[in-house]
């Protein structure tokens, strides 16, 4: 298994944003991590495609972009002319996922849902077979720095049984209390792509931590793997 760290923009310093993208890739960040909120379909208020702009005009590294949003289809295109790598949907926000899945693909990105915490995995099932990406939140989607929610672990297992059991080629990330207490476990657990923010960005060095992350969770794959 291929471990991803995702560092999440919203616990960087916005004043000097570009500087800290540039210490976790120098870190070895896989890709960056935008959480977008509009303060309707979470209580809070974040970025927009002109952040993702600014950070395409600035780096070539993945850029995955979770929509914390009401009607989500009406991003999808903003999106894409910004430059998204990925672009990941809550399947709480609309009623025809698979239809949004077509569109993100149609316009060059790669498509995933988001799943809350009380959310089941069946929301999910009919269309794992047509995922990039399916995110399990281990926390409730709006602030950053929440503590992990521990049925999470159990919800990640499950998770991959359910991408392997369609033979989905899809990642499965996780975001939520993602640090060096939580990642190993979830990375025996099954996730390969790790969503963190105050775990990155409010140490000191943010690309030595990156790299403890990467060996924490690779660590935690290779149990799985041996376990398996």
């Amino acid at each position: 298994m291929t471990v991803r760290i995702a560092p999440s923009i919203l616990a960087a310093d916005l004043a000097h944003l570009m500087q800290d993208v540039e210490r976790v890739l120098a870190g070895g960040a896989d890709q960056i991590h935008v959480d977008v909120m509009d303060g309707h379909f979470v209580p809070n208020l974040t970025f927009g495609p002109l952040v993702v702009e600014a950070l395409r005009r600035f780096t070539d590294a993945p850029l995955d972009c979770h929509l914390m949003v009401e009607r989500p289809e009406e991003y999808i295109e903003p999106f894409a002319r910004a430059g998204a790598t990925f672009l990941t949907i809550h399947a709480e926000a609309t009623d025809h996922l698979e239809r949004h899945l077509h569109e993100i693909r149609k316009l060059g990105m790669r498509a995933g849902v988001a799943v809350n915490p009380a959310t089941p995995l069946t929301a999910v099932e009919e269309i794992a077979d047509e995922l990039d990406l399916l995110l399990v939140m281990t926390v409730n989607p709006g602030f950053g720095g929440q503590a992990f929610w521990d049925p999470g672990l159990d919800k990640v297992r499950r998770a991959r049984a359910l991408l392997d059991r369609r033979e989905s080629r899809a990642l499965l990330e996780v975001d939520g209390g993602v640090a060096r207490e939580t990642i190993r476990r979830l990375a025996a657990a099954g996730a390969d792509t790790f969503v963190a923010g105050n775990a990155i960005f409010t140490v000191p060095d943010a690309a030595a931590e990156v790299r403890e992350l990467r060996r924490l969770a690779e660590a935690g794959a290779t149990g799985r793997a041996v376990r398996s």
